[in-house]
């Protein structure tokens, strides 16, 4: 469907990146940020200042949108547009990224576990206490109702 043959009401119900997807599903080119989120503003009919306001937001949103790719030009396309060899090339990569994340995470957990101190209580002095008298300890509970 085209997004010229939407209705007003209909283009309102949309977000802004629904309607990008369609005009990039509809304009078969690839484009920059600045101007398909000029189309947006300009199919939705929303005021120009809705670019300066929320072009940060857009592109955002484009970019954790599993629809698009932002390409090395600069330029979105929708990732359909595209093999499934890149595609799965970049999940694997990522994939990649984020094990040896988690590896390098385990490991310094593990070290910060060695390195605790496991001192008996006799070894805490008065002192110690005394600065630890003004601790409180709040639940999670507690700790959403304070948010």
């Amino acid at each position: 469907m085209s997004v010229r043959a939407l209705k007003k009401e209909e283009l309102e119900s949309l977000s802004s990146k629904d309607v990008a997807y369609m005009v990039m599903e509809n304009g078969k080119r690839k484009l920059n940020t600045a101007d398909l989120f000029k189309k947006v503003i300009s199919l939705m009919e929303l005021p120009e200042s809705t670019f300066e306001n929320k072009v940060a937001d857009f592109y955002t949103s484009l970019s954790t949108d599993k629809r698009f790719i932002l390409l090395d030009n600069g330029k979105w396309d929708l990732r359909s547009n595209h093999t499934s060899d890149k595609v799965v090339k970049i999940a694997d990569e990522e994939d990649e990224e984020d094990e040896e994340e988690s590896l390098e995470k385990e490991e310094e957990e593990e070290i910060e576990e060695d390195s605790f101190d496991d001192t008996d209580d006799e070894d805490y002095d008065d002192e110690t206490n005394e600065e630890l008298k003004d601790l409180v300890i709040i639940d999670e509970d507690e700790l959403e109702l304070e948010v």
